[in-house]
């Protein structure tokens, strides 16, 4: 790519209280990937992507995530240690601080949307310091055209300053780096860190209060395709879980990876106009799709390369967190716009690393609102310091991070829309067979895909007796057959060959699911709580 100048326009950031005439805005990624590497800030890979490090942050940092407490939000959100309060006043402090950071800067402006659906749409600018950030927001948000452009009126700011560190003690935050969402200002405020990803869930998080409370619209954490009858697949999982890898599906349109909207219509929305995929490990024998979207106008996160520029995706010498973001036009096979109804199937995904969840089975409504309420997935040993074994980790909704309301909130209107559109809903475990981590394998990918599109073309059957049976702890419906997937894979407790080790490894996970849930149950409703595992080790 050959190095050019800016030459697109310039516009005024007075409003937010930025004298700097050194704004760029609008830049093309051409542009902004000849900026970043004239100023030493990235490499180009072979593939012609772009090549950053974050810097110290090579992922989102939860505990340093806030909301500002005020009219808005104080009676609504559910405060704790996920969803931080903030004062209005220090906001306001921190933010006048941020801006005359900002004033000494040369910076890159966007103008983007939020939701393919126009009903919803959500018009958003966003502030860089740096240049493979502004580039990382054209990838990530819905590109408006020249005419909506005209006349583009702004409702949310993500104003990002990586370079500007708070004073935790005057500043209020935890320590230096922080993402503050202001529901009265509508502004992201996201300094001290690098990592992109802050700016994408900040706008998330702050769609994840706006649709279920004005819009009557339930926001996902969730991947979601569309067959070639038009019917619709909806995918939760946890990061490892193998969300974007099984949505990305030759024989299915995407509608999007990881953000949407399911609305009172029966329709999903995709909320953003490009994909945020790990690379760990990352193969074009097992993931095509994903590994041929890596070129021209995308960005690798946090990867080794060697001098020609070739990428090392098994190297994690920087962290397990290697990321690529790219334009949802990367990839052949699309929705256009981003947007499906008739919503028939929906996966949950987990990487059970004790090995005791079947691979797949399916879910009646209130086991559904209860393991949605849980968001289950396990971390193994060597993924975080002091993990040496198999530990379960619960995420509620599969994004709390993101959930700025209680996750009885989202479960009953999943719930709901489960009910009435008569839709599926299948949990399915991509982690491990044969045992837990350390003694059994990880399922085969093939398998797993095999299941799906079994789940997804009606071929498990009806679910009765001779077609599935219930699991003797979970109480989740496992079938007995599948097309493609050997019988004894179906069952995880034949795989294990050793019963009394499987039983109390199964009650040990189930006991966990128990522990995990008393937070929500004042919340939950009799019919939710009756949907997780009834019965108890002796």
């Amino acid at each position: 790519m050959s190095t050019s100048n800016p030459t697109t326009k310039s516009i005024s950031l007075k409003e937010y209280g930025i004298k700097s005439e050194n704004v760029h805005y609008q830049l093309s990624p051409s542009e902004l990937h000849d900026i970043t590497i004239d100023k030493g800030m990235g490499r180009e890979a072979d593939s012609g992507a772009l090549a950053v490090n974050t810097g110290e942050f090579t992922g989102r940092s939860p505990k340093d995530r806030f909301i500002v407490k005020d009219k808005i939000t104080e009676d609504k959100v559910w405060w704790g240690d996920i969803n931080i309060p903030f004062s209005s006043e220090k906001f306001d402090a921190l933010y006048d601080k941020v801006i005359n950071y900002l004033d000494e800067k040369e910076l890159f402006v966007r103008d983007c949307i939020a939701c393919a659906d126009e009903d919803y749409r959500l018009n958003i600018r966003v502030i860089n310091e740096y240049p493979w950030s502004n580039l990382f927001a054209y990838n990530m948000f819905l590109r408006p055209t020249e005419d909506q452009l005209k006349d583009f009126d702004p409702e949310w700011t993500v104003i990002n300053a990586p370079g500007f560190k708070a004073d935790a003690e005057i500043d209020g935050t935890r320590q230096h780096n922080f993402a503050i969402l202001n529901f009265t200002r509508k502004i992201a405020l996201i300094g001290g860190t690098g990592y992109t990803g802050e700016i994408k869930k900040g706008i998330f998080s702050a769609l994840n209060f706006i649709l279920p409370v004005d819009k009557n619209t339930l926001p996902m954490h969730c991947s979601a395709n569309v067959g070639e009858e038009g019917d619709t697949a909806i995918f939760f999982g946890l990061s490892g879980t193998g969300k974007t890898t099984l949505s990305t599906d030759p024989t299915r349109r995407l509608i999007g990876d990881d953000e949407h909207g399911w609305t009172k219509d029966n329709t999903v929305f995709n909320f953003e106009g490009g994909c945020y995929a790990k690379v760990i490990n990352l193969s074009e024998e097992s993931e095509p799709e994903i590994y041929g979207a890596i070129k021209e106008g995308a960005i690798l996160e946090n990867v080794i390369m060697d001098d020609n520029g070739k990428v090392d995706f098994a190297d994690t010498s920087i962290t397990q967190n290697t990321r690529v973001s790219y334009p949802i036009y990367h990839i052949d096979n699309i929705m256009e716009p981003s947007i499906g109804d008739n919503v028939k199937n929906i996966f949950f995904l987990t990487a059970d690393a004790f090995g005791v969840l079947p691979p797949i089975s399916k879910l009646t409504p209130s086991q559904a609102a209860y393991h949605f309420m849980s968001g289950y997935t396990a971390k193994v040993a060597g993924t975080e310091a002091g993990v040496v074994e198999p530990v379960p980790s619960f995420s509620a909704c599969f994004g709390a991070p993101f959930m700025p309301l209680h996750p009885a909130k989202y479960a009953e209107m999943l719930s709901r829309k489960m009910k009435d559109s008569g839709v599926n809903v299948w949990l399915v475990n991509t982690g491990w067979t044969g045992g837990p981590y350390g003694v059994g394998t990880r399922m085969k990918l093939k398998y797993t895909r095999a299941m799906i599109h079994a789940a997804l073309n009606g071929d498990l059957g009806l679910y009765t007796y001779d077609t599935y049976h219930i699991h003797s702890v979970f109480g989740v419906a496992q079938p007995r057959q599948c097309p493609g997937v050997p019988t004894e894979v179906l069952s995880p407790r034949t795989t294990w060959n050793n019963d009394e080790a499987y039983y109390k490894t199964a009650f040990k996970l189930s006991n966990a699911f128990r522990e995990n849930f008393k937070k929500y149950e004042s919340g939950a409703s009799e019919e939710i709580r009756r949907g997780g595992p009834q019965r108890y080790a002796f």
